[in-house]
């Protein structure tokens, strides 16, 4: 059974796993992805830090406020959108999540990138872009491009993003996360229409 048919089946949350002893220690719960399910727009991050463990979904610390900002200046909110992450449970000390945890992951996320089957994915940093596109990235100068990759059972674009932690540390990354972010809804609404229940394809799919 393929990632494809194993979303179909399950859904696009994972109950349990314990694949990364070191995550299932340091977790308090597994964060799973918010929003809805049949997205058109499908944001991954890296991995769940202490406010997205204590509440069990992401983005919903400082960072999450930024993109919420973000969203909401392109003319979306969370609820038009889909959010998750590499690795669902949180490192030990806010950590990078290693390459084999990342591996180990895979799975959950293509199962939920088929489930949603979105018409673009958003990459939020330097690691998610990294594993998805699964090369070099330097996330700054290749912010708002838009690439292929195989993700949950087939071909399909990612736009590169910066993490919105990263306007945080450095306010001169404000624009350019806020531009990659209005790219992103630009190519979710390019045949004229908003947010409807015509499926994950319907405003991507010429692109």
């Amino acid at each position: 059974m393929d990632d494809a048919d194993a979303a179909r089946r399950e859904g696009p949350d994972v109950v349990a796993c314990k694949r990364c002893p070191a995550l299932v220690e340091s977790r308090s719960q597994i964060a799973n992805g918010g929003g809805p399910t049949d997205a058109d727009l499908l944001f991954v991050g890296e991995a769940p830090g202490e406010t997205e463990d204590r509440e069990g979904r992401p983005f919903v610390g400082r960072a999450g406020d930024v993109l919420d900002d973000a969203l909401r200046d392109a003319g979306l909110a969370r609820a038009d959108v889909r959010i998750t992450n590499c690795v669902r449970c949180r490192p030990p000390d806010n950590r990078d999540p290693h390459a084999e945890e990342l591996a180990n992951c895979r799975s959950h996320l293509n199962a939920e990138v088929a489930f949603v089957d979105p018409g673009l994915v958003v990459t939020l940093g330097k690691v998610p872009s990294e594993h998805l596109l699964d090369r070099s990235v330097a996330v700054t100068s290749e912010a708002g491009s838009v690439h292929d990759a195989r993700l949950g059972g087939r071909s399909r674009r990612v736009l590169v993003s910066l993490h919105p932690a990263a306007t945080l540390y450095d306010a001169s990354q404000q624009e350019t996360f806020a531009d990659g972010i209005r790219e992103a809804a630009a190519l979710a609404g390019e045949d004229g229409g908003g947010p409807d229940d015509s499926g994950g394809q319907s405003r991507l799919g010429d692109y």
